[in-house]
């Protein structure tokens, strides 16, 4: 999968935010997927203890979400941990992992934010510039903006709100009496369609499919590593 080199990663906090918020001013937030037949999930397990990672990206069938593919890469972590600056720490071992993955996926489900950030560029946000495919944050905890809690039943969701008040995500319940995630357009993809999309790929669990997929390959392929 063909991966657009937006910037050097070598680079300090301040410089980091410098180049998230140009990079900002190229989201998407609008667009409809219609009939999806691959949805990805990706996330990043990282071993604090020897500074490495392991990025993975499952790539499932739709809408019968089977896993049809799964790339794994492992890598030193050089970015330190920065609330806000996730995607500097996380994204250089995705990339790797990407490069790997041969059935091209029509929406990327990450496990962070989206435009659900101070800057606009959260984890989901920052990828889909760099894959050109519609992405969408699944976060499991809220970085910023509040909410009021959706209704218990399945499906339910409020609108996250930032501080002068503009809609940057929702609190969604996937599953009854279960605490919401938290979703957010990352690019190429309209608020609606990210729940719309994120709950279609919810099965049993409080997390999508695809993310659910992704953890538990990042952290078995850690634990054996």
């Amino acid at each position: 999968m063909e991966i657009k080199p937006l910037h050097a990663w070598d680079v300090s906090p301040g410089e980091a935010i410098r180049i998230q918020i140009t990079l900002a001013g190229n989201v998407q937030t609008s667009g409809e997927i219609s009939h999806p037949l691959l949805v990805a999930g990706v996330d990043v397990a990282v071993d604090r203890f020897r500074k490495t990672g392991t990025a993975s990206v499952v790539v499932l069938s739709f809408p019968d979400l089977k896993v049809v593919e799964t790339r794994i890469h492992r890598g030193p972590v050089t970015f330190p941990y920065i609330p806000g600056l996730l995607s500097f720490r996380e994204i250089p071992l995705l990339v790797k992992a990407f490069e790997q993955v041969t059935l091209i996926p029509d929406i990327v489900l990450v496990d962070g934010q989206g435009i659900a950030h101070p800057r606009r560029m959260g984890l989901a946000t920052h990828l889909g510039l760099m894959l050109d495919v519609p992405t969408i944050g699944c976060a499991k905890s809220r970085l910023c903006g509040v909410f009021a809690e959706p209704c218990l039943d399945s499906g339910s969701f409020s609108p996250l709100l930032d501080d002068a008040g503009e809609t940057i995500g929702a609190a969604v319940r996937t599953r009854k009496n279960i605490k919401p995630i938290f979703i957010s357009p990352g690019h190429q993809i309209s608020l609606d369609q990210s729940i719309f999309w994120t709950l279609q790929c919810c099965g049993k669990y409080r997390l999508p499919e695809p993310t659910r997929q992704a953890h538990i390959a990042a952290k078995s392929s850690l634990i054996s590593a």
